[in-house]
Order: C-alpha cells, then structure tokens, then sequence
C-alpha cells in the first residue's frame, strides 16, 4: 500500500512538472491542484488595486506578442486571471492559484504579483500545457538578481536597452546594471559638461579582433550617447517591470573618454584620445581636489535621474603609475598620513562615498575598492573570486557576488571552432547553474551580507545586440534560478530538460540565443593505463556518437557508453549530439590529441592553480591539448603574480631527448610569458640535476604561439621538473601596470 501511495504521489508530481517544464526560474513550491483552468478559457484579466494596472498592461502585452492572444479588461464571472494584492505579503512573494470556473488568483505583493504573472506566461505560452493544474507558492531566495551590461565599449540604441530589460524581467532578475562610462566611451548626457558627450562619446575607430600588436584597427568611428530624457524613459520602463536601475560612473580608473574631454582631471594635463584598444590605462583621474568636485558635480545629475538606492563607481583596475609622479597625489598622501598608493584610492573613494552618503544614497563598486580601508558606506560587487566578498561580509558590509569564472557571460560558452571570438574564459551553462552565491567559507553570522549575485557581460568583443543576446541567453535562464530557487532548484538534469522547451519561448519572444548544452564536453583523467577520455552531456534521452576515423561519415559514428576511451597514440577525436530520431543536436565538436610520453602521467603543480583558471586541474597539462589562440580558460591553467614548480613522473625510468612546455602570452589580458624556466631531472624524486635554463632574453625571442623548448642528449629519468618564473609585477605602460602578472601554462610535451 505505502508503495502504491508513493507511486502515486510521485505520478502526480510529475505531471504538475510537465506542464510547467518551461517554467525557469522554477517555483519554489509547486503543489498539484484539485482544480484544472483550461489555458484555452483564459479571456480577461482584472486587479483589486489601481497600483496593478500596469503589472496587467505588461502581462497582457507581452502575451499578445507572444501569441496574439488579447486579454479583456473588464471584469468576467470566468476565465480571468484576478490580481488581487496582499499588503502583508513579503516583497516579491506571491500565490498562483487556480479556481472554480477557469479563473486563476495571483495574490502577493506589487511585485510579486508580476512574477506571478512571468509564470503565468511561460505556463501558458507552453505549447505542450492545457491546463494549470497546480498551486505555487513562490519567493526568491536572494535579494539582489542583477544583470550588468556594458554599452561603453560598444553602444547599444535605447530600443534594445529596453529588450534586455524585457528579458531580465520575464526571468524575474530585478537589477539592471548599466554600465555607462570608461575608457572607450563615455555614454550618459551632463548637462554641466556637454564635452563629456560631445568628445568623450567618441572614437576614432576600434581594434579588430585581438591585434593589439601589431595594432589594426577596423577605421569605422563609433559614437553615442544616452540623452537625460532617454535614461529617464529607461529608468520608467524598468521601474515599471519591477527592476532598479544601477548606474555605474567609472572612477578613477577606466577614465579616459572623460580625460579626452577634461584633461585637466589628469595627473598630466595632456592630450589623450578616446581609447580604440581593450585593456586598462594608466591615465587615471588624479586624486586633487578639483577632480573630486568635477566627479560631485557628475554624481550630482545622475543621482537626480536615477532613484536607486546604489551608486557604482567602479574603483577597478586603477594602475598607480601616475599617482607616483604626481605632485598633487603625492601631496595627499603626505598631508593625510598614507602609506601608499593604494590608501590614495581608499582616501579618493572615501570622498567620493563621503559624498554619495549625504545624498541618501549608498556607494557600491568592484573589489578593489577594500584595497587600502573599505569605505563606510560601500558595499562590495565581488568580481576577482569570492575572497573580496569574503573580507567585505566580515566587516559586515554588503555583497554582490559575480565572481568572473561563474558570472562573466562574455567568456567562451562552447569550443573556439564553433563560437564567436570571446574575451577568454571558458563558463558553461552547467558551470553557471552549479554556482553557489553564499562562500562556503563565509562565517554564518557574516552570510545575512550577500546580497545576492550578478552575471556581466562585457562587450569588448560583443558589437551587436544580437551577440549580446547570444551571450546571455541561457546563462542568464541559469543564474536567475539560482538566485530565484536557491537550493531549492533541481539538479542540472532537470534544469536542462526545461531548457529544451523554455527553447521555444525565448523564440516566441525573438530572444537570441546560445545552444551549447548540447555540446559534448570531452573530460579528460589519468588512470595507471595513462590518459583515458569520457565524454559527458547532461541531457536525458540523447545518444553521443564520436569517431576517430575523420573519414567516417556521421551515421557510421560509434555510441559512446561510459567506459573510458584510452589515447594511446596521437589522434583527432570528432563527437556530436544526437536525438532519439537521430538528427544531430548543436555542434560537432572537434579536438586533436598530441600523444607524447607525458601524455596521461602524473603531474602536480606547486602552488596549485588559480580557481579562475583550473577548469580540468593538473591534467590540463598533460591531457595531449596543446592551447590555441584566441585561448579559452579550458585549455590553460592560470596563476596570478606566482612561481610555479611543476613535477612529472613518468612511472619509470624512460630515456627522453627533450622537454617543452607552451606558455600564453596575452599583455591585454595582463598574461605573461615567465622571466625564466628551469629544467630539473631526478631518478628517485628527491635528488635533481639541472639541465638547462631559458632566461627572459632568449624567452621573448620566441615567435607568438611557440614553446620553450629543452633540447639534450638522451638521458634516462623518471621524474621531470620545470620550474616557471613569474615576472615580478606588470611593466608601466602596459594593461594592468604595477599589479600581479598572471602565468598561464597549457601543455608539457616530452620527447
């Protein structure tokens, strides 16, 4: 009997999941309803409260969009959706119930009224759903649900500014933030100084590609501004679908556009142009005094256009270069008894948040704003890792986490071949949903503190609105149910299967978007037979196919199962998706295997890997993938301002001739070669010999794209040991001056 009820109880649950598979992100509580409301019989809609006119308006047009269905407004004994508000209910809390007669009750506060209704639209816009069949009770697990996006680099008209909000608010994300100044263009009118739009909302052209050296730029001139009435008109159009709007004005870092138009600002007042390259520059606004009254009187107009409650400044990537020259800077920091630079910028945010304060407002900006004391006020955005957020919580500061290897949506979603040029990185859909926004480090006491979390897109290499879509989408769908459902939601599985099918509301909503879950992911591990590969796709129902004969045709492809393959020699793998009618789902991904005698041993590195760039651990290094260009998180492992000692054992004594490993160098990225690499060799991985040395000199000699490579004659050794060293800081002049080089290290070939 106890078994016969549990396969009910399970039957039942699994069908109020079916017709609401589309629903992302998922409620937090869904129970299967005794009453059934034909979507079919839906004809009006009506609220208990003037103040819900327009959660109806939007939700009626948007559903017109979507399939031309109109709603009728005046009041129907049948098939209405009622909207009746609950001032006790919990901000953005609702109940979605369905009743007698084909009605349908959404009740909860203003807010979560309309997310009610987000549900509601993706229920009935299923071409799969009939009925709503169930009761929800819903509220989100976080606070703070953002999405950033940079119109800077890029500029995006007002009507697709208007779309991204669109697609925040059908997934229930209530922050947008608009990222409105920096080096490459400065896109927000103040009226007090017109040569912030006139000069700095321009540049002369932008760099293709990656070519920063040599530079080739694409000679096409980008320019734009948002008026004050057209970020009046956005600021009404979010506010409206429950969103805030958050601007960030950039300081005093990533100021160049403003420097163009005000060079006075500077610490050299020189004339500098609108940047047409990527990175970060050392002009920076100068800490004086008149500086700090020109960005008030900034702060001044933006503050009166925008009612949030927060305020970004930035504070990011600010190289000290010419603070250290400066006899302005150099002043503070002798008359206000600093120590150095860095307490210069905490002293330069503390005016700043000094200022914003005593508007009522509260200041936020990225993790380098803890560099030298945290302000009073300020609240941390997380971006280098969790450990900023961390130190921030503890001093019982707000926190929004959007650490760049699970938040930033301009990183790689799929393999090179089959994407478009991306910044680097390498953030799945699965990465995303796996992500957890309060640090397991954290103190309890301390977690009241995260706010929530972000995902960014930086459009640096994104130049279209149609790319950006493609950037975000799914990775948002997959964030916003973190941090809507919480630990509530599902697994991967799960989520991906609604995916599938929330496929077609995003087309009926003309949303652009991604396809990489159908990617095969190739995972590579090492067992005593050497290097052994799986390949892994977490989608139910679906057959992966691969072969290694590239002659092969796709129907002839092999079904992979879960046992190993093991590499044994030098091979180009090819493996795609396909569905039970056997059509091909997303791309064939296609990777070359260099088997050498490195291949599939044990190697370990000391100090391990960065978390940002540890994708496949140790055995990136000997996984027979050699990193290409443009490089992606996938194929490198990264080390930020570090030595790195890296050992191989070959499992026995084995006579080799030559020892390479491929480095990256990438300066806009602040990714260097190393200042010097050391061979050692050792039989019984205690006493080692030195074979050889490459210094700086020889090392930047090196062609772009090749390795270092050790040359000798054959020996016998068991154990191999590189020693990699980092250069100490990055050079003035370059992205990033004065702050830690990062080391990238891809594949260690022995011969």
């Amino acid at each position: 009997m106890y078994k016969k009820s549990l396969f009910i109880l399970i039957f039942l649950f699994s069908q109020v999941v079916l017709y609401a598979q589309n629903i992302i992100p998922f409620p937090t509580s869904i129970q299967l309803s005794s009453t059934n409301v034909s979507i079919d019989a839906i004809q009006s809609i009506r609220f208990s409260d003037e103040v819900l006119r327009s959660n109806a308006e939007i939700f009626s047009q948007y559903l017109q969009n979507i399939n031309g269905k109109i709603l009728l407004a005046k009041p129907a004994s049948n098939g209405t959706i009622i909207l009746q508000l609950d001032k006790q209910a919990k901000q953005e809390a609702y109940t979605l119930t369905p009743l007698a007669n084909n009605n349908i009750e959404i009740k909860g506060s203003e807010s979560g009224i309309f997310y009610g209704l987000m549900t509601l639209l993706q229920w009935m816009t299923d071409p799969n759903s009939k009925t709503i069949n169930a009761s929800i009770q819903d509220q989100p697990s976080f606070l703070w649900r953002g999405m950033h996006l940079d119109v800077c680099r890029h500029f995006f008209p007002i009507a697709f500014v208007k779309k991204y909000i669109d697609i925040l608010a059908l997934h229930k994300m209530n922050t947008f933030h608009w990222h409105l100044t920096d080096d490459q263009g400065w896109r927000i009118e103040i009226k007090k100084y017109p040569l912030l739009t006139s000069i700095g909302s321009k540049r002369k052209e932008t760099m293709m590609d990656k070519h920063f050296n040599p530079y080739i730029g694409d000679q096409i001139p980008v320019e734009g501004f948002y008026t004050q009435t057209e970020i009046k008109e956005v600021i009404d159009y979010a506010s409206a679908r429950h969103i805030t709007v958050v601007p960030e004005i950039e300081m005093p870092g990533h100021s160049v556009a403003a420097l163009t138009a005000y060079p006075q600002f500077a610490c050299k007042d020189s004339i500098v142009d609108v940047m047409t390259t990527w990175g970060v520059s050392s002009n920076v606004f100068c800490t004086k005094d008149a500086t700090i009254h020109f960005l008030e009187d900034i702060l001044d107009e933006v503050i009166s256009l925008f009612p949030s409650k927060y305020i970004h400044i930035g504070g990011d990537e600010v190289p000290k270069e010419n603070w250290k020259s400066c006899a302005a800077c150099q002043k503070n920091i002798k008359e206000n008894h600093l120590k150095n630079e860095h307490e210069l910028q905490s002293y330069f945010i503390k005016k700043i948040d000094a200022y914003i304060s005593s508007k009522g407002r509260n200041t936020i900006g990225w993790d380098e704003i803890l560099e030298g004391g945290l302000a009073p006020n300020a609240t941390v955005m997380s971006w280098r890792g969790e450990e900023g957020g961390i130190a921030a919580a503890k001093q019982n500061h707000g926190v929004v986490m959007t650490p760049g290897s699970y938040c930033y949506f301009d990183h790689y979603q799929g393999k090179k071949a089959t994407e478009p040029l991306a910044i680097g990185g390498f953030t799945t859909v699965e990465k995303v949903y796996g992500y957890q926004p309060i640090p397991a480090l954290l103190p309890k006491q301390n977690r009241k503190y995260i706010l929530g979390a972000q995902g960014n897109v930086w459009t640096e290499y994104i130049p279209t609105s149609d790319h950006v879509e493609y950037m975000a989408v799914p990775r948002l769908c997959a964030l916003a149910e973190v941090l809507w459902t919480g630990d509530k939601r599902k697994d991967y599985g799960n989520f991906a299967k609604r995916l599938i099918t929330h496929f077609s509301f995003l087309e009926k909503n003309k949303i652009n978007y991604a396809k990489n879950i159908f990617d095969v992911e190739i995972k590579s591990n090492i067992s005593a037979s050497g290097l052994q590969l799986n390949m892994h796709n977490a989608l139910p129902n679906y057959t992966i196919k691969y072969t290694m004969d590239t002659t092969l045709l796709e129907a002839d492809w092999k079904s992979a199962d879960s046992t190993p393959i093991s590499i044994r020699q030098s091979a180009n793998m090819k493996a795609a998706l396909f569905n039970d009618k056997g059509e091909k789902m997303g791309a064939v991904v296609s990777q070359s295997y260099v088997v050498n005698l490195a291949t599939g041993k044990k190697v370990n590195n000391k100090p391990a890997a960065s978390s940002y760039y540890n994708h496949g651990g140790n055995t990136t290094l000997v996984d027979g993938i050699i990193g290409t260009l443009p490089w992606t998180g996938s194929e490198w492992l990264g080390w930020s301002g570090k030595n790195v000692e890296t050992i191989l054992d070959l499992g026995t004594k084995t006579t080799v001739h030559s020892v390479s490993m491929h480095y990256l160098s990438d300066e806009a990225s602040w990714i260097y070669l190393p200042q010097q690499i050391e061979l050692w060799v050792s039989i019984d991985g205690k006493q080692y010999i030195q074979k050889g040395k490459i210094t700086e000199k020889d090392i930047l000699q090196l062609e772009k794209g090749s390795s270092p490579v050790f040359q000798f004659e054959p020996l016998s050794t068991r154990f191999i040991k590189l020693v990699s060293t980092c250069i100490p800081k990055i050079p003035a002049g370059k992205p990033g001056a004065t702050e830690d080089a990062w080391l990238f290290m891809s594949e260690l070939v022995v011969e």
